[in-house]
């Protein structure tokens, strides 16, 4: 990982604490791959695993340490939430989708809400994943 962007994940750590979740730790290891924390965060919804693959590459922040963001719209983050929709209701609930720790607490608020809907953009390629029937 970039200096920067371990930086900025231990900042975002310190900065930001997120809520728990029985299955997932509060704030991301440092030693721990994203891939593995978005593991082990929806271990009981693989569908998500797959979709973070396919929107990101399991990717919160680019080569340069700044947020993953999608030229072609407000996208960001792992799941490439949608920024220019999203941010004002991600941030009443506590929740910070710049943040690796917010992207996946509002990826599985929205998962909870919408089932997979919110990704069916890129449907093509997460329905191939895994094989686990995704919530609707």
């Amino acid at each position: 990982m970039p200096l920067t962007a371990s930086l900025a994940l231990s900042l975002s750590a310190i900065i930001l604490p997120s809520a728990s979740l029985s299955n997932a730790p509060a704030v991301m290891p440092q030693a721990q791959t994203v891939k593995e924390y978005v593991e082990i965060y929806f271990a009981d919804a693989p569908v998500m695993v797959d979709i973070a693959r396919c929107e990101s590459q399991f990717r919160q922040f680019d080569k340069k340490g700044n947020v993953l963001k999608n030229p072609k719209s407000s996208a960001v983050g792992i799941f490439q939430v949608m920024s220019s929709i999203h941010v004002e209701d991600a941030k009443d609930k506590g929740m910070d989708i710049y943040s690796i720790e917010g992207n996946l607490e509002f990826a599985r608020h929205l998962y909870e809400e919408k089932g997979t809907k919110p990704w069916n953009a890129s449907k093509a390629c997460w329905s191939r994943g895994s094989g686990i029937l995704a919530k609707n």
